[in-house]
């Protein structure tokens, strides 16, 4: 019996007909919104007797595989006797630059929905038609060929031909796959507590395809189980795939670990770790084009033999395997990352590759994400991640800069760039003394002398070569992109802000209820499962990423004993305006609480100025300790040197100082005697200022507590954070301190753990 093959007409050609160039400048398709509406326009305009989204489906044979084609086209004209195959692109190009054979992908998808109809209605010819529409201006262009059946047969079989090699190792390998999951066990002795609990949530979560918000503990071991389930799951045929989003790097390195610890354990499943572009790069300056890299320079001819080479002979693929892979067959690392991820079985990246409509895996089609699970890491940090991801900002200096540098050579560009630079001077004009405005309407003037200014720099940056001018324009014009593709998601979730300081203008729309998009972006992939530590208060997390009623919801205790923690709580303050008289007495506190309890400390601020003038006074009492201080911008080596200097027993005290929702304060493992204590100083609070007194004003204004929301909530989640640092196996010990004397109070206490509620005060032993 021959293996079946199931693949859509897209997935098909894509992997076989990519063309074009992987300079990222320029993308065929905005949002998937805008994509449905442009096509839904098209369709609209149809005849009665035309037909839209025509299911079609063929079965064919190939190197022993059985292959079931299907898709729907996006429309069938029928005129007199003439038949028509209507393949719908939206575009944000102008369309001048788009010739009849700039896409041939998109040919080729066109001609299997021509073959497939035709062989099944006895057509022996029939026409094609490519249209395109500008999703702006919603202006239409198109392209219209004729095609005979037995091309079509020839074309649609060495389609197949030269993706049967691809196919064949996916059967292989799945086969392989499946069988391991079947034999895997758990990769540990024992399940900790709470631990099988989570892992048992976490599969009838996807089993049954629904959603869960899950809080649990840190030292429970959640990166292995929401991992080991889902593996499972792939195992039991539930889904093909699923994706582990994280927001730092250290978070994605855990992943990698515990998948290496399955393989270890006789596991074989395609793991690709995704990394930013600039990390991936093996040039100077990451610019995609052929002129100045040879990796970017027929990239497409090259990129299927490597995508076979490497999955054939590797499972973990992270950042260095996919460049030494890369440099063997003269590929660009990023991209190729990528197109391997489309071919994974688990996917670890940042959250944007799935929730950022500006960067989201785009070529990820319908039918997959149902066969997909998405695994949110630390998912407390989506709440912050999505109004980042869901805003856009322009700053006016950027164009008055282009219309300079155009100014003479492109008279077009230059008025564009100049009446956006005017807008930006109207609008400082505006904010008067106050330096800042809030409107709540979108910015209807801005956003069209926007795509004026892009229609021009598109047309610019098509004729010109690379050059400190071209990365100018390049980036403003990426920046403009932007603006005009949030303005789409524009709603009563969102306020337009502009403020200036000296001669720069910043204008931003800004998400403060991210948890519609959220929804939204995560909408139509099998199961979500969102996890953290810090879910607290749960409400909150759920108001803020958008649970529904029929999502699971899990809060596990912590396994660990009271007795494993001793915690202080050091009433002094630490608000903005105390911050001066305070610094001794909390560099005294630090030396007394290490001199009394020995051993390795992480000692966290709330900001780096805070923490440098405690660490000032600190290192001028000459204490007979080691410090470390964290600095600003590490590197990947100086983070790694820094956790690396937390070494177990050693004779010599250890004190790092670091910063609060920083890199050491969130999925930092430092377990036994590596860490013997956390101090905390500050309640985490977020710096005041203009945002996020708008989102207070928000949310105070719809019923909600807008201080807390805006405030109170995020800060409390760093502290949980740092001292979650601490405890993090069923042997470990250690102290933490907490300094203010916000923590003495009912709203604080009620937001600290239970096994930090059993505490003792501490007196300053000198105060200013």
């Amino acid at each position: 019996m021959l293996d079946i093959v199931k693949v859509s007409v897209r997935g098909l050609v894509e992997y076989v007909y990519r063309s074009g160039s992987i300079d990222s400048r320029f993308r065929t398709a905005s949002t998937l919104a805008e994509g449905t509406r442009a096509h839904q326009k098209i369709q609209q305009t149809y005849a009665e007797s035309d037909q839209k989204e025509v299911f079609v489906q063929i079965e064919m044979v190939q190197d022993n595989l059985s292959f079931l084609i299907e898709g729907r086209c996006d429309g069938l004209l029928f005129s007199d006797d003439e038949v028509t195959i209507d393949e719908i692109k939206s575009t944000s190009r102008d369309l001048n630059t788009i010739e009849e054979d700039t896409y041939p992908v998109h040919w080729a998808q066109a001609k299997v929905y021509a073959c497939i109809y035709a062989s099944d209605h006895g057509l022996n010819a029939i026409h094609v038609q490519l249209t395109y529409v500008q999703v702006e201006t919603q202006e239409k262009k198109r392209f219209k060929k004729v095609f005979f059946l037995d091309e079509l047969k020839l074309f649609l079989e060495e389609t197949v031909k030269v993706y049967a090699p691809y196919a064949q190792l996916l059967v292989s390998h799945r086969k392989e796959r499946d069988y391991s999951i079947k034999e895997l066990p758990f990769p540990f002795d024992r399940y900790r507590e709470g631990q099988r609990k989570l892992a048992g949530a976490v599969y009838t979560t996807i089993a049954e395809g629904k959603n869960l918000f899950a809080q649990a503990p840190t030292g429970i071991g959640k990166t292995m189980s929401t991992t080991f389930p889902a593996v499972k799951a792939i195992g039991e045929g539930l889904m093909q795939r699923f994706f582990y989003l994280t927001a730092k790097t250290i978070t994605r390195e855990a992943a990698e670990e515990a998948f290496l610890l399955m393989q270890e354990k006789g596991l074989r499943l395609h793991t690709v770790t995704l990394t930013a572009k600039d990390k991936m790069c093996l040039k100077d300056k990451a610019v995609c084009q052929k002129e100045y890299c040879e990796f970017a320079d027929g990239y497409y001819d090259r990129v299927n033999g490597a995508v076979l080479d490497i999955l054939a002979n590797e499972t973990v693929i992270h950042r260095i395997t996919i460049q030494e892979y890369a440099i063997k067959h003269r590929l660009c690392p990023f991209e190729f990352s990528i197109d391997l991820a489309y071919g994974a079985d688990a996917v670890i990246c940042d959250y944007n590759y799935v929730f950022d409509p500006r960067v989201s895996l785009k070529r990820f089609f319908e039918e997959q994400k149902k066969q997909t699970a998405l695994l949110v890491d630390e998912a407390h940090n989506l709440v912050d991640r999505g109004r980042e991801m869901y805003s856009a900002e322009i700053y006016k200096s950027a164009f008055l800069n282009v219309s300079r540098e155009y100014n003479g050579s492109n008279a077009e560009l230059q008025r564009a760039a100049k009446t956006v630079n005017d807008f930006g001077l109207s609008m400082k004009k505006r904010c008067g003394d106050a330096r800042s405005l809030v409107m709540t309407d979108k910015p209807e003037e801005l956003i069209e002398l926007l795509e004026t200014f892009i229609v021009s720099a598109e047309k610019e940056l098509l004729t010109q070569k690379e050059g400190e001018g071209q990365q100018l324009l390049l980036d403003t014009y990426f920046a403009a992109q932007s603006f005009i593709r949030i303005s789409k998601l524009y709603d009563q979730r969102y306020v337009t802000y502009a403020e200036y300081e000296r001669s720069e203008v910043k204008i931003k729309m800004f998400c403060l209820d991210p948890s519609v998009l959220l929804q939204q972006m995560g909408k139509g992939y099998r199961s979500s499962i969102f996890f953290s530590a810090t879910f607290t208060p749960i409400d909150y997390y759920k108001d803020m990423i958008g649970f529904r009623n029929e999502d699971y919801a899990l809060a596990i205790p912590s396994p660990f004993e009271r007795e494993q923690l001793q915690i202080y709580i050091q009433p002094l303050s630490t608000r903005y305006r105390d911050r001066e008289k305070t610094r001794e007495p909390i560099a005294d506190m630090i030396y007394q609480v290490v001199r009394e309890n020995k051993g390795n400390f992480l000692v966290f601020f709330p900001s780096y100025q805070y923490m440098n003038d405690v660490y000032e006074k600190f290192l001028n009492e000459d204490f007979p300790l080691k410090s470390m201080v964290q600095s600003t911008g590490m590197s990947e080596e100086e983070r790694e040197q820094f956790l690396n200097s937390f070494q177990a027993d050693t004779q010599e005290t250890l004190i790092g100082f670091a910063v609060m929702g920083g890199i050491f304060s969130e999925g930092v493992d430092l377990v036994g005697d590596r860490l013997n204590g956390v101090i905390v100083v500050g309640v985490g609070l977020p710096q005041l200022g203009l945002e996020r007194n708008i989102i207070k004003d928000y949310f105070s204004s719809r019923g909600k507590n807008g201080y807390n929301y805006s405030y109170v909530y995020p800060g409390i989640n760093k502290v949980l954070q740092a001292g979650g640092r601490l405890i993090r196996s069923e042997t470990d010990r250690g102290t933490i301190v907490l300094v203010d004397d916000r923590f003495l109070t009912r709203q604080y206490q009620a937001l600290l753990p239970y096994e930090w509620q059993d505490f003792t005060i501490l007196k300053p032993e000198r105060t200013n």
